[in-house]
């Protein structure tokens, strides 16, 4: 029954660790003073992250509920079948969770980090002609950065999320790795590619060694409140789901002029910032063709259109590159890469350089916007990942 299984239990000296196969578990040794390992549960109020901290509870740990208020709506602008995160309702959820599973809560204000590293950095994206992955900066700055700096602060020696993703460790290399989530279709590998090893080694992922179902399970196995809510799937800080009225109540687009690829102007867009690459819809031109945005230009507040052909290129350029075991690979390498969160990984050719890596895929990829993720696997290890810059012929 699935709500039964739970993670092997591995005892070194006193302290509990998670294992979830044969492979050596992470040591954690047991601070002086405390008879049990610390750790901080992110909690977003969804049943990932209190199922995360159910499992914990359950092995011993010393598990603290932590919910992060990331930004502030009007509760007018959320509406009832809203799928996001972060609202009241979640604070709210993640507090009766704590509460059933008998652990402690906390409720931190991070509004004005969320709003610099995540908000700010989102609209600058756009009006530089990209396209921004909100979740990867909140990773990145807020969860995988300030939290961890906070569990110091408190004493913690783990952070926790309901990522699903699953860590092993090397011992024989001392490395730490990141592998695929046991279910496919929930796979979040592509948004923790920014992670090192100094993070990995305090860094707990309890449900990713179960499917979407066994974590529902559990939680309905465990009482919480939480286990038929669900998912997020919208960006937390716009509710509504018109990231283009999000644009225009932060900032005024300047309007320029639609071209193909040869320089034709074909018409005029009211601002940069409302276009990326693939889009179809909402050009407000009518050609008799099928055309796309294949290209945005800043600088020429130029939005060019092509055919779907265009659309598609072997290779592309990435940078601001992290590598998880903490240096690159010898390359060339052959890897299989993803190019955005919902696509599937594709065979490639890894190829190395100082300021960043040329990706080659086996076949042409459709629609690679730069400011988006490409990540790479070796089989369902997690390799690392960057930015794309741009798309290459």
């Amino acid at each position: 029954m699935a709500a039964a299984r739970a993670f092997d239990r591995v005892t070194i000296g006193t302290n509990p660790v998670i294992s979830t196969s044969a492979q050596q578990a992470i040591p954690s040794p047991t601070p002086a003073g405390r008879t049990h390992v610390r750790v901080i549960v992110a909690m977003s109020g969804g049943v990932d992250s209190a199922v995360a901290a159910l499992l914990l509870h359950r092995q011993g740990y010393d598990v603290i509920g932590i919910t992060m208020r990331l930004w502030s709506a009007d509760d007018s602008a959320i509406t009832p079948d809203h799928q996001g995160c972060c609202s009241i309702e979640d604070v709210e959820d993640a507090r009766r969770v704590c509460q059933t599973i008998g652990v402690p809560h906390y409720f931190l204000n991070v509004e004005r980090e969320f709003r610099t590293h995540v908000m700010d950095y989102f609209v600058a994206e756009y009006q530089r002609g990209r396209t921004p992955h909100p979740c990867i900066a909140c990773n990145d700055r807020i969860k995988f950065d300030f939290l961890m700096r906070r569990a110091r602060f408190m004493d913690a020696d783990y952070v926790a999320t309901g990522h699903h993703a699953r860590l092993r460790y090397d011992s024989s290399s001392a490395t730490h790795t990141l592998i695929k989530s046991a279910d496919p279709s929930k796979d979040q590998s592509y948004v923790l590619f920014g992670l090192g090893q100094e993070q990995l080694a305090h860094l707990l992922l309890p449900v990713g060694d179960y499917t979407k179902e066994e974590v529902r399970a559990l939680a309905a196995d465990g009482g919480l409140p939480v286990a038929g809510k669900a998912d997020s799937q919208e960006i937390c800080f716009i509710p509504q789901g018109d990231y283009r009225q999000f644009l225009r109540d932060r900032i005024a687009p300047q309007p320029g002029e639609l071209v193909d690829t040869n320089g034709t102007v074909l018409g005029v867009h009211p601002g940069i910032e409302y276009f990326t690459v693939g889009q179809r819809r909402g050009l407000g031109i009518a050609t008799g063709e099928r055309l796309f945005v294949t290209r945005v230009e800043p600088d020429t507040r130029h939005v060019v259109l092509g055919t779907e052909e265009e659309l598609y290129h072997p290779a592309v350029w990435v940078t601001r590159v992290n590598y998880v075991a903490g240096v690159a690979p010898p390359g060339p390498f052959e890897v299989t890469a993803k190019v955005r969160y919902n696509s599937p990984a594709i065979p490639a050719l890894l190829e190395p350089h100082s300021d960043g890596v040329v990706l080659r895929f086996a076949k042409p990829q459709r629609a690679i916007a730069p400011g988006q993720a490409a990540v790479f696997y070796h089989g369902d290890q997690l390799l690392g990942g960057g930015f794309i810059e741009q798309p290459l012929d």
